[in-house]
């Protein structure tokens, strides 16, 4: 198994990546496991679901390469993506709220799932970024079209095309980051969702649906679904294929 799900004494359910080793890269079995963790959610009475990684290394750095590079068509490409812009309109649209606990690093895909989420976390010294544009491709998990819904455009632009891992402290002052700590992860978390947990389910459900809704009503969904496919035609590139190539025969 490549996650656990906890549901907590303080009544959150935490959905943690345990892939250290690989930097807890997402691959076929994380991605059911955050859809496992949205349904759970969904169903019980769990006030707010926090994801993170394991380790302090790394929040989540993205599509596992080594599992993906075996996808070369744009269709072959399009299941993955689109299985995972799914999992991550569940988790965008869940009728609580969601952080992200970014422990670690969070590249690429990792700061697509970050995006999904209603606020985001950050460890001090932490680096993070979009990088799909180096890698010859572009977000392709719908983390474009959240991105545009949750930051000013010209911050969410520049940081989509400068495809650059920034530290903590730049992301805060764009708006990706809502607020940093300094050791504890969870405490940290805990200490910030602590006001909100308080509150009644009933409520915070009633506050998560005028977001909901307006996603709804601006057809995001829809949007995410243009921004994958683009993504697809992309995959199949030489030059994306390339980038992949060298990735995987580096030393």
């Amino acid at each position: 198994m490549s996650y656990t799900i906890e549901k907590r004494d303080k009544g959150y359910l935490l959905f943690t990546i345990t892939r250290n080793e690989k930097r807890n890269a997402i691959n076929y079995d994380v991605m059911n496991g955050i859809g496992a963790a949205i349904k759970r959610a969904s169903e019980d009475d769990s006030k707010a679901l926090i994801i993170t990684g394991e380790g302090d290394q790394a929040f989540c750095s993205g599509g596992d390469l080594s599992v993906f590079h075996l996808l070369h068509t744009k269709e072959e490409a399009y299941s993955m993506l689109s299985k995972m812009a799914a999992i991550l309109y569940s988790l965008l649209t869940l009728p609580i709220p969601t952080i992200a606990l970014i422990n670690g690093s969070s590249i690429g895909g990792g700061c697509e799932l970050a995006a999904a989420c209603d606020f985001r976390l950050a460890r001090n010294g932490i680096k993070a970024g979009f990088v799909q544009g180096k890698q010859a491709i572009t977000t392709g998990w719908g983390g474009g079209a959240i991105l545009a819904e949750k930051l000013p455009a010209a911050n969410a632009m520049k940081m989509l095309m400068d495809a650059e891992l920034q530290t903590a402290e730049e992301l805060k002052a764009s708006g990706f980051i809502d607020n940093l700590f300094e050791k504890d992860a969870l405490k940290s978390c805990e200490a910030y969702l602590e006001k909100i947990l308080a509150k009644d389910l009933r409520v915070l459900k009633s506050y998560k649906r005028i977001w909901t809704r307006k996603w709804e009503e601006s057809k995001l969904r829809e949007r995410i679904e243009e921004e994958v496919r683009n993504c697809a035609l992309l995959w199949e590139s030489d030059a994306h294929h390339d980038y992949v190539n060298r990735f995987m025969n580096k030393d």
